[in-house]
């Protein structure tokens, strides 16, 4: 069957594009920059069962969204689902919500270039700071409009190059603890110290969740891609697969290492500057007597910078395609080139890049801090949603008839694991919201409010009630506004639209399934 509101797309991405946009979402500046952090924060162990619980969590999402993206490859993804298999009102708030939250990363990463290029300039330089963002947003409009196909290539080869960084660290990382570099035997010498294995108890390691799901953002990448997958078949549950070995290889073991060489209690892991001298991984590299480890990355974390603004922006400019042709936005926004480009949501986006020339003069770091708290919750938000939608995409399919063993692909651990993710799902949103009100500061002191220190209290606590409130409020809102607006319904399971819009492989993609694989590439796919 066709799905109408593919016209005009182009199914350019092919494997290796799907796989590597999949890892590229993965890693990026919340690895790269903010895991010290957590590890100062919630000491070695802590850091290390946060990011397994969250990865745990996002698991059991990518699995729901291999399955439905398999069978219904569409533009907007899981953004689109809800109309088919809930309730159209569930759609419209889950793809504003999500559009938001690309627009609102966008300037939040580009905020940071401008930082990362400075530590190359001699002190006391007067480069303008606005220089560095505006060249990363016209190379971005240029690479976006030149189509998917253009798209895929540059991330994959962006993220070859994370890859490998990633593999550098954890070799030195293994060669500095054993002490065959250096000269000194760490082991869990780190764990041991004041503070460790659980700095601050249960509150600290609940502080730390939504950074990590930040950390995390943009897994769900693969889904959106598959409405221009060349074959939605065979690529989205190769890229859905890889989450697991990503999670474990690139995160546990890269904060494992981190952990067990640099001590919690070291200031530089705070990186309360956001310099890259203090990024954890730049520690590590120069511990390894790797004298140019800041400079190389320094240039990896702002390539990954301009790959995840690259991510971020394709993905918004597909979120307001869906938008338009399902009707919640003007219809001319929805339209695309010769290229399968959908100009005008290129130019929306392009405008929401620039409100990041805004902020750099409004405090780049302080306003970061206040975007990773709404984007993090609105993460947590759209994986709660995930879940909720393959459980329902799964009464409906049974309600008509169907069997599971019918799927293209059928996502693995389901249901018992998926009970697992919306337990753990459940928990972290309750303790966001908990913590966000449990510790408001009191004014002491022959200052009282106008104390500084109170202030700035002040200005953190009103960021974590922002934070975690107004995702959920906002999308309430939408929801039971649009729902009382245009009076839908929750559909009936058995009446379900779960066909229109299904990929139908054509002979050539057929034979690409079918092609005999070497007896490596085999064994491999058993843990890809």
């Amino acid at each position: 069957m066709t799905n109408v509101d593919e016209s005009g797309l182009k199914r350019d991405l092919h494997l290796r594009h799907m796989v590597m946009i999949a890892i590229s979402g993965t890693i990026g500046t919340g690895l790269f920059m903010t895991s010290g952090k957590t590890i100062a924060t919630a000491g070695p162990l802590g850091a290390l069962f946060a990011y397994m619980v969250i990865g745990v969590w996002l698991v059991f999402v990518c699995q729901a969204i291999g399955e439905i993206a398999t069978l219904l490859p569409l533009p907007g993804a899981f953004t689109a689902w809800g109309a088919r298999v809930f309730d159209e009102a569930f759609s419209f708030q889950m793809t504003w919500v999500y559009f938001i939250n690309w627009a609102l990363t966008i300037p939040a990463e580009l905020s940071a270039s401008s930082l990362i290029v400075s530590y190359w300039l001699p002190e006391g330089s007067t480069f303008p700071s606005w220089v560095v963002p505006v060249v990363i947003i016209i190379a971005l409009v240029i690479i976006n409009m030149l189509g998917v196909k253009v798209y895929g290539e540059i991330e994959y080869w962006f993220s070859i190059l994370k890859v490998v960084t990633i593999i550098v660290f954890i070799i030195c990382g293994i060669l500095v603890d054993s002490g065959a570099v250096g000269g000194h035997v760490y082991g869990i010498e780190n764990w041991k110290i004041a503070g460790a294995p659980f700095k601050g108890g249960f509150r600290a390691f609940l502080s730390v969740l939504v950074s990590v799901g930040f950390a995390y953002g943009g897994t769900e990448l693969s889904g959106v891609t598959a409405a221009e997958s060349s074959n939605p078949h065979k690529h989205v549950p190769k890229a859905v697969n890889t989450v697991l070995v990503r999670i474990a290889f690139f995160y546990i073991l890269s904060i494992f290492f981190l952990a067990s060489i640099v001590p919690n209690n070291d200031p530089r892991m705070l990186n309360a500057d956001g310099t890259v001298v203090n990024a954890p991984f730049t520690i590590v590299f120069l511990t390894a007597g790797m004298k140019g480890g800041a400079n190389y990355m320094n240039a990896v974390i702002f390539t990954s910078v301009v790959s995840a603004t690259n991510s971020d922006f394709y993905v918004a400019t597909r979120m307001l395609m869906s938008l338009a042709r399902n009707g919640w936005a003007p219809k001319f926004v929805g339209r695309t080139n010769a290229r399968g480009v959908p100009v005008v949501a290129v130019a929306i986006t392009t405008a929401f890049s620039c409100i990041a020339l805004v902020m750099i003069y409004a405090g780049a770091a302080v306003v970061f801090d206040w975007l990773v708290s709404i984007i993090g919750s609105i993460i947590f938000l759209t994986w709660c949603g995930i879940l909720f939608l393959h459980f329902r995409f799964r009464a409906c399919w049974k309600a008509q008839g169907n069997s599971p063993s019918d799927l293209p692909y059928m996502s693995w651990g389901y249901p018992y694991g998926h009970y697992l993710a919306s337990i753990i799902a459940f928990c972290c949103v309750v303790a966001s919201w908990y913590l966000s009100i449990s510790n408001k500061p009191q004014a002491s002191g022959p200052l009282g409010t106008d104390d500084p220190a109170y202030k700035s209290a002040m200005d953190k606590y009103y960021q974590g009630l922002l934070g975690a409130w107004f995702p959920w409020v906002f999308a309430i809102v939408l929801y039971f506004g649009y729902k009382f607006t245009k009076g839908t319904k929750i559909i009936n399971p058995a009446e379900a639209d779960i066909d229109t819009g299904r990929w139908i492989p054509v002979p050539s993609t057929i034979e690409d399934e079918n092609k005999p694989q070497p007896a490596w590439k085999k064994f491999l796919s058993k843990f890809t």
